[in-house]
């Protein structure tokens, strides 16, 4: 019953230095304005700005009670900050990689390169093509093209606005794409349309490999999450027996932090080798308006 009690105990120190603190920083109440009560505070914290942010802030809240739990039930103290921190830790560790995005993202390059080489094969002004490429232009880069467009219809300099692009594409595909555009803006030649072909092309190509990359990777984080899940049960089920004794002592529970720290290592290392890396851009990043 002694964690049971030093649970209890913490807790109610932890509720009164809170009231101490209300007491204190308390101002007085104007009777023009209306009573904000505890609860609706509270609920309006958890939620948090958006949704992700709400479930997140759940989440954490769940896991901090959990922790309580444990330590309850298995007088291993350090569950109160271990269950939390895995909570929270775990699932950005073990979550599925950004590169899916970053493929639809490619393709999308792909698809508007492409579009805008039919266009301007039969003649059309670069301008008139970039403006009129906003109506089929791909979901994931809709809001570049469209910031784009609105640029040359503000009466930008092209080459300035197509600096612009790239900077918001931020992305050394979409640098290749911006500087064909702004060497087809200055020579204004008949060459534009085969140059985007082509690069759609090698895009598409280099779509392709990473898909197949991916799905090779997808496997091995798929491995992760179960040997994780499987090892977080089987650890549960041990603070529940007699095995687990040694290490609810103060050794033992920094023994046992230093091999779960030993776990993270490794999961760390796997999304570091897992991760695509990060193509360098070729156009310099911050171009103003002429």
């Amino acid at each position: 019953m002694r964690p049971a009690l030093a649970a209890v105990t913490v807790i109610a120190g932890l509720g009164g230095l809170a009231a101490t603190g209300a007491g204190l920083l308390r101002t007085p109440h104007d009777a023009g304005t209306p009573r904000r009560e505890l609860l609706p505070r509270w609920a309006a914290a958890m939620r948090g700005p958006t949704p992700a942010a709400h479930r997140s802030r759940r989440r954490v809240a769940g896991a901090v009670a959990a922790g309580l739990v444990v330590w309850l039930v298995t007088g291993w103290t350090l569950a109160v900050a271990v269950v939390p921190a895995a909570a929270w830790g775990l699932p950005v560790l073990l979550q599925t990689t950004s590169t899916k995005a970053d493929i639809a993202r490619l393709e999308a390059m792909s698809d508007w390169a492409q579009n805008l080489a039919t266009v301007l094969g039969v003649g059309v002004g670069i301008e008139q093509a970039l403006a009129g490429s906003l109506d089929t232009a791909p979901e994931p880069i809709r809001p570049e093209v469209a910031r784009l467009v609105a640029r040359l219809r503000a009466r930008w300099d092209t080459a300035t606005a197509l600096r612009a692009f790239a900077d918001d594409l931020d992305d050394a595909t979409g640098d290749l794409l911006a500087a064909a555009l702004v060497l087809g803006a200055h020579r204004r030649g008949d060459q534009l349309s085969s140059v985007l072909d082509g690069l759609a092309t090698a895009v598409r190509d280099d779509v392709r490999v990473r898909r197949t990359v991916d799905a090779e990777q997808a496997r091995g984080r798929t491995t992760a999450r179960l040997v994780t899940v499987i090892s977080a049960g089987g650890l549960g089920l041990m603070l529940l027996t007699p095995y687990a004794d040694p290490y609810r002592a103060g050794t033992g529970q920094l023994i046992l932090v230093a091999l779960l720290a030993c776990y993270v290592g490794c999961l760390v290392w796997m999304r570091r080798i897992t991760a695509t890396p990060r193509q360098p851009r070729i156009l310099v990043a911050g171009g103003g308006r002429s």
